[in-house]
């Protein structure tokens, strides 16, 4: 059975995922905010099933499994007639009023208003799947629920909302880059935090202990500030994954970041590591962009042709006008390519 499991990307969408990675064996993880990412999501799906048909036409059963999420009645149906088409079960469980409306036509969808997303999934892998016989994940499915639903005279409200803090504000890596890694910093630190309910006053201890958790996960060998950490760790995502993000102005080689921040800091630890590049650029979701280099190229005259922009010969920015963003990495390199490629004819 294979498992393909999209969620929201706060601390109730994550805890659902956190649920099942630790039911299932083979589970595939995606990720959306609300509005058009969704759609954008379950496409990845259906395309990643169809690849795996290909690739082993046994009889396995897949399933997609939607949690923390609703869909419109125009998603829902397009959603059973792509899962129709490629042999697989759909599960969606939910609790937003707002999917009421869908909810009620279709039989695979699970709407309850009263429990959190988490909650919710929890109850349905323990009836269906014989999980958690030892209540190893009680507790911290209690924390979840709690600030999802505003329940705040529960003993577990303040520490949930420190677990709410602790995965908005986990921001080191960029979900729509690197997904993966991504989404295992989120689950690595829910996992500590199930630890922490043994502690007394756990919601401050767990707190106090956000800043070293976090270290934790990015520490490779040598210990370090948690900023040099990320870097490095980021550094080597960048490198490991460098033919994926890699693109091309008038002959030099780049890599093209996406919303990383710390362009500095990022970008010449990078070019240091990877002397086979030329500049590292990074973009966000409004068209600005950082380049940064060494000694290679004058990324000022880089930034003026293709942005408006400027500064120095090792470290300037501009913007791209008309800039068009996804949440596809994919379409975004594309996008960049196609329109420096444009400017430099």
């Amino acid at each position: 059975m294979n498992i393909y499991h999209l969620s929201h990307i706060d601390l109730d969408g994550y805890g659902c995922q956190y649920l099942t990675t630790n039911c299932f064996d083979k589970i595939e993880c995606y990720n959306a905010n609300y509005g058009p990412e969704v759609k954008a999501r379950l496409e990845e799906i259906i395309t990643a099933i169809k690849r795996q048909k290909f690739i082993n036409s046994n009889d396995t059963e897949n399933i997609i499994l939607v949690t923390d999420l609703n869909l419109t009645t125009k998603e829902a149906n397009w959603l059973e007639k792509e899962a129709m088409g490629v042999g697989a079960k759909i599960q969606l469980l939910d609790h937003h009023g707002s999917g009421e409306k869908t909810a009620n036509q279709f039989i695979w969808y699970m709407l309850d208003t009263t429990k959190s997303a988490t909650s919710i999934t929890y109850n349905w892998l323990q009836k269906h799947y014989n999980f958690d016989k030892e209540k190893k994940y009680e507790k911290i499915v209690q924390a979840i629920n709690a600030i999802d639903i505003w329940i705040s005279d529960d003993k577990l409200f303040e520490f949930g909302k420190v677990g709410l803090g602790m995965i908005s504000g986990a921001r080191e890596i960029n979900r729509i880059l690197f997904p993966t890694e991504d989404r295992n910093l989120k689950l690595f630190l829910i996992n500590w935090a199930k630890e922490y309910l043994k502690k007394d006053d756990a919601h401050i201890a767990l707190d106090n202990s956000l800043h070293q958790l976090k270290k934790e996960f990015f520490k490779q060998q040598e210990d370090n500030t948690k900023d040099n950490l990320v870097a490095l760790f980021v550094s080597n995502l960048l490198s490991h994954d460098k033919q994926r993000l890699t693109i091309d102005y008038r002959g030099y080689k780049g890599i093209l970041g996406y919303n990383l921040g710390n362009t500095s800091i990022l970008g010449n630890t990078f070019l240091v590591e990877n002397p086979d590049y030329d500049f590292y650029m990074d973009i966000n979701y409004r068209g600005n962009f950082s380049l940064r280099s060494n000694n290679k190229l004058n990324v000022a005259k880089m930034a003026e042709e293709i942005g408006n922009g400027g500064g120095h010969p090792n470290a300037s920015g501009g913007k791209i006008k008309d800039y068009k963003d996804s949440f596809i990495y994919s379409d975004i390199k594309r996008f960049v390519q196609d329109y420096i490629d444009e400017r430099v004819r």
